[in-house]
């Protein structure tokens, strides 16, 4: 099945799928849809299974349970493809310390099979994007940790993925890059590509255009925020993610 027919259907489509370790389930049965050109924001408190749901859907977890693809691709069978047309940004800086950020997204280019000259064009126009001049040619390791975080999104969108996953990006980057971070993403989303975005920031999940929020494994709501807001008769995310947990957890008492 060639490419045009992969990106032709939901970015992320998945149904049931669980994990378990041992006798611990960190993703309980959650199923949800996501489409090319939308902000998708998984919401959650530290511990509620986001990080290894995206895990799954990089193809970096095999799931216990459930269905899922991604770029129409089959989470079980075909992960290492799954690979090769998203981009991903971990919570944990990944980079190599010992290169610069340079020879970090050199190496990055070389590894998804990008021309030279192509991938010099590209290291050039996201070090302007991203405005990584003055840090570009330093250990990334040295690095203040926002820095590190602008380089790591540059690594992740370096050869134009169709889908990306951010699993907590923002975390100490300051607000002014914040506000510029998000804006890319809307760019990004604009020409077609599918974010799917984790974050425990209320403030950012209004920026998405859809969200679901997630505690103890599992989906406990999706929509639009507007549309979550007016249901719950909340004025803000930070109210109705409150009242849901609260509410969860007196039913688990």
């Amino acid at each position: 099945m060639n490419d045009s027919t992969h990106n032709s259907g939901s970015a992320v489509l998945i149904n049931n799928l669980t994990r378990h370790f041992g006798d611990f389930t960190a993703v309980d049965h959650i199923s949800l849809k996501v489409d090319y050109g939308e902000i998708f924001g998984f919401l959650g408190a530290n511990g509620a299974g986001k990080t290894t749901a995206i895990r799954m859907l990089c193809g970096l977890l095999m799931p216990s349970g459930g269905s899922g693809e991604v770029a129409g691709y089959d989470i079980y069978k075909q992960a290492e493809s799954i690979k090769k047309h998203i981009g991903y940004m971990s919570q944990k800086f990944s980079l190599y310390p010992d290169l610069t950020g340079r020879e970090n997204l050199t190496f990055y280019g070389a590894a998804y099979n990008l021309r030279p000259a192509d991938l010099s064009d590209r290291i050039h126009e996201l070090t302007e994007r991203l405005e990584l001049g003055e840090f570009i040619n330093q250990l990334s390791g040295k690095l203040p940790i926002g820095w590190r975080q602008r380089l790591a999104l540059a690594a992740a969108i370096l050869h134009r993925p169709r889908i990306l996953f951010l699993d907590e990006p923002t975390g100490g980057v300051d607000p002014v890059f914040r506000r510029r971070f998000w804006s890319i993403l809307y760019d990004l989303a604009d020409s077609g590509v599918a974010v799917f975005v984790t974050t425990h920031y209320m403030d950012e999940a209004e920026y998405c255009g859809r969200i679901s929020i997630m505690h103890h494994g599992s989906i406990i709501e999706q929509g639009r925020p507007f549309d979550l807001k007016r249901q719950h008769g909340t004025d803000s995310l930070d109210d109705l993610f409150i009242n849901l947990i609260l509410s969860q957890e007196a039913t688990r008492a």
